[in-house]
């Protein structure tokens, strides 16, 4: 894979053009002298008398051998001036030839490429700190958006949605890097070039609009307005979470713990970002009295991040809610659905599917829609996202279209669940997850239009990957009463103690 981050040293033609000007005027007088000295060497008399010829005759030998002599010299002298000249050219284009990165030349063995291994560990660290970086971007943003209006951002949201798309293509590069693809060694190398390229432009074009971002919010000058609006939002969000929790269990009693196991928890680590952001808000307020304004911008950027976090947990579970009661009642057509494919594909089997393995799959499709019948029939509590899931999954070998009709929506309703799932628990748990959780969401993303049972299948592969990155740093959330723990697992505060802020890797930590 080549991409148009990775690119050789430019040409340096230029330079040589007044070392080519030099020998093409060094040529031309030359070729003026071999013409015009020769000449001057010739003496243009008048003729002379009779008389005087005969003892002219010596004089004019000994004039003519001193011309033959100087018409011997002269070449020499041309011949090795020009040996000369094309020495030094010769010795010019042996120098460039040796440095040239050109197409036709030898490369310069200047430095040597870094090992596979060394490569794909930087490109993974850079995927993370560039995912980062744009989601931290996004969530300050979206508080500078909501003070100032959408137009005094207008270019802001530009440079974003350009960082976004160099890492949407990183994220794209690395999947097809971890699926074989290049096979060749030197072209993985290039591939994991091309993705280090992508996360640092990425990178570069948000700090770039981290000082725009700066000069508009003015916080070093005074953080008044921005800390009432953080105020205004935390007040919103404490007065969900008593009904969130609410929520949270009735799902549980209605669906099943197992319906709720992806949430579960979520109503108590909004409280604990809320507590974060209660001390940040309190110690901004302070800073902001005593005029130390470059402190109170720090605290208020790591209460806006916290708001942010507990508003993500708690939409979380009001949204899985949403997504159990649509998969509940959607239930019932998809199992019509699922019905009538497996009675078409046993109609019109597929010509370049074995027979046997066509009837394999309808017995398995059978028997999974045999089972959610009898879970739907039953008086016990299931999960509808989940029945809703083995369906599509069980038919969509069988399916001449996958994504139109009840089944379409069946599967684009558990693609679009599973992503979310995913994608909040990323943000939130940020701080631990690895690059590799973070590249199967990206690819989930990227094909939840198209293909929303292979979104879905991914989408939960990095969930999973992501909750195992979570257990092997370790989840401290509850260790420290002032919530700092899961600020530092939130990426809420940088390693450094920094509060993340809006830009690249190099200026999202300039708040400390």
């Amino acid at each position: 894979m080549t991409s148009s981050l990775i690119r050789g040293r430019p040409r340096r033609a230029a330079s040589h053009i007044s070392a080519r000007v030099a020998h093409a005027l060094l040529g031309v007088l030359i070729g003026v002298l071999w013409l015009v000295l020769p000449g001057m060497t010739i003496e243009h008399r008048a003729p002379a008398a009779d008389g005087r010829v005969q003892a002219a005759a010596p004089s004019l030998a000994q004039e003519e051998d001193e011309s033959s002599a100087a018409d011997l010299v002269l070449p020499l002298v041309v011949a090795g001036a020009a040996a000369v000249v094309a020495g030094y050219a010769y010795v010019r284009r042996t120098r460039r030839a040796r440095t040239r990165t050109t197409p036709g030349g030898t490369p310069a063995p200047l430095a040597a490429s870094p090992p596979l291994a060394e490569l794909d560990e930087r490109a993974r660290v850079l995927l993370v700190a560039a995912d980062d970086s744009v989601r931290t971007s996004r969530e300050e943003l979206d508080f500078v958006e909501a003070r100032f209006g959408a137009s005094a951002v207008a270019s802001t949201v530009l440079a974003l949605r350009g960082a976004e798309g160099e890492l949407r293509a990183a994220f794209r590069m690395r999947q097809q890097y971890d699926d074989g693809v290049p096979e060749e060694a030197a072209a993985r190398q290039h591939a994991l070039a091309g993705i280090v390229g992508r996360c640092e432009e990425a990178g570069r074009r948000l700090d770039e609009a981290a000082a725009g971002v700066d000069q508009l919010r003015g916080l070093e000058q005074g953080a008044g307005e921005a800390l009432g609006l953080a105020e205004t939002r935390f007040r919103a969000l404490t007065g969900r979470t008593q009904a969130v929790d609410a929520l949270l269990a009735d799902l549980a009693a209605r669906y099943g713990p197992a319906a709720v196991a992806e949430v579960t928890g979520y109503g108590e680590q909004a409280k604990d970002r809320l507590v974060f952001a209660t001390l940040r808000l309190n110690q901004a307020r302070q800073a902001g009295d005593l005029a130390a304004h470059d402190r109170a911008a720090v605290h208020l950027r790591a209460a806006e991040g916290a708001i942010a976090q507990a508003a993500v947990f708690l939409h979380g579970v009001e949204r899985l809610a949403a997504d159990l009661s649509g998969a509940s009642a959607l239930l019932p057509a998809a199992l019509t659905g699922a019905e009538a494919e497996i009675a078409r594909a046993q109609r019109s089997a597929k010509a370049q599917v074995p027979v046997g393995e066509l009837r394999a799959r309808i017995v398995h499709a059978d028997n999974v829609l045999a089972f959610v019948r009898d879970e739907v029939v039953s008086r016990a509590p299931y999960d509808p996202l989940d029945a809703l899931r083995r369906i599509v999954r069980a038919v969509a070998p069988l399916a001449t279209e996958p994504t139109a009709g009840v089944l379409g929506a069946a599967a684009a309703l558990v693609g679009r669940a599973a992503v979310a799932g995913a994608d909040d628990f990323v943000a939130t748990h940020r701080g631990a997850v690895g690059a590799t959780a973070r590249t199967r969401l990206a690819e989930a993303v990227r094909l939840l239009d198209e293909d929303p049972v292979a979104a879905d299948a991914l989408a939960v592969a990095a969930r999973d990957l992501a909750e195992q990155d979570v257990r092997v740093h370790g989840n401290p959330a509850a260790e420290h009463e002032s919530g700092s723990a899961g600020a530092v697992l939130g990426g809420i505060l940088l390693a450094d103690g920094a509060a993340a802020s809006f830009g690249g890797p190099h200026g999202r930590g300039r708040r400390a």
